[in-house]
């Protein structure tokens, strides 16, 4: 074989390797903000309505749908002492499950009946087959992230609570949330890299009314990314709050409420959806749909969607 031979063959090898190559998997994720399913949207479903029909486009062609889910839904326990508690019927789930995959459980609510209330919500969701994370049994389920596969991706979710009262956490014998504590934190994104492609924990803390992230929220944020995060996402304040990029990866201190009422203000009414695509090598786009709520905290789309990605460096 003379070297024009030679040369050819090679590259008719590469070419051939190039076209047979896999493209990298995009997944697709939507997580929405605080889902309250008792009070205005407990009535929208007891007459048969459905508050995520107005948005459904905007949760549309998701690999996966997370949200926080700011109730405990249970019919058992005893509403706590504190100036707002929020109990949905366990019927609600059969309509949950069709518009959202999972669920985080720590907040500053789903503790609001009491333990065996909470336990009767983790039979619940299992027994509806949607899966949760951020609270569990005892405090190692807790802290265990979800690992979803979705397109040969795995992806680990983490839930962790900043927002009192503490006592809604869980123990080493009895159910509760997921607490943040920044050593454990860590251990947990360390922990959950070693079994995911991606690690993203989703936060409900802050400042409620703030529309932007506190220093503790930005401390810890670029803790978790230090630490493996390829994203973090917020929730609580019941305000959008503002987004920025520690390492080249998105922080997302608060997507606001999604289905939730009981508010006057157009802020506390205004949240976003948020959709994420990633690859192995991160987070490739972040775009953002805003919504509002109506009186009794049905979202309806806004027509304002914004890409969050940062301009290219020249």
């Amino acid at each position: 074989m003379n070297r024009r031979d030679f040369n050819a063959a090679l590259l008719a090898g590469a070419w051939a390797g190039a076209v047979r190559a896999e493209p990298q998997p995009t997944v697709s994720l939507v997580f929405v903000g605080d889902v309250m399913l008792a009070d205005g949207p407990g009535r929208v479903l007891r007459r048969g309505g459905n508050p995520f029909a107005p948005t459904a486009r905007l949760l549309a062609g998701a690999d996966l749908r997370i949200a926080n889910l700011e109730c405990v839904v249970a019919r058992g326990g005893k509403a706590d002492d504190k100036p707002w508690t929020f109990r949905a019927d366990p019927r609600v789930l059969a309509l949950l499950r069709r518009q959202v995959d999972v669920v985080s459980l720590a907040n500053n609510h789903s503790g609001d009946f009491g333990r065996e209330a909470f336990a009767e919500m983790l039979g619940a969701l299992r027994a509806n087959g949607l899966p949760y994370f951020g609270g569990g049994h005892d405090l190692a389920e807790a802290h265990r992230p979800l690992v979803v596969e979705r397109r040969g991706l795995r992806i680990a979710l983490l839930g962790y609570d900043e927002y009192f009262p503490r006592y809604f956490e869980a123990g080493h014998d009895h159910p509760g949330v997921a607490w943040s504590e920044d050593e454990q934190v860590v251990l947990d994104i360390r922990r959950a890299r070693a079994m995911a492609d991606l690690v993203i924990p989703f936060m409900h803390w802050g400042e409620e009314g703030r529309p932007t992230a506190n220093d503790r929220q930005r401390a810890l944020a670029r803790l978790m990314i230090d630490a493996g995060a390829d994203a973090v996402v917020g929730t609580h304040p019941h305000i959008v709050q503002d987004v920025e990029f520690h390492r080249g990866r998105p922080i997302v201190y608060s997507l606001g409420n999604f289905v939730f009422d009981g508010f006057d203000k157009l802020e506390n009414n205004t949240g976003w959806v948020l959709r994420m695509e990633i690859g192995r090598d991160g987070v490739r786009s972040l775009r953002r749909a805003v919504v509002r709520m109506d009186r009794e905290g049905t979202p309806h789309p806004a027509g304002d969607e914004a890409d969050l990605m940062p301009p290219p460096s020249r």
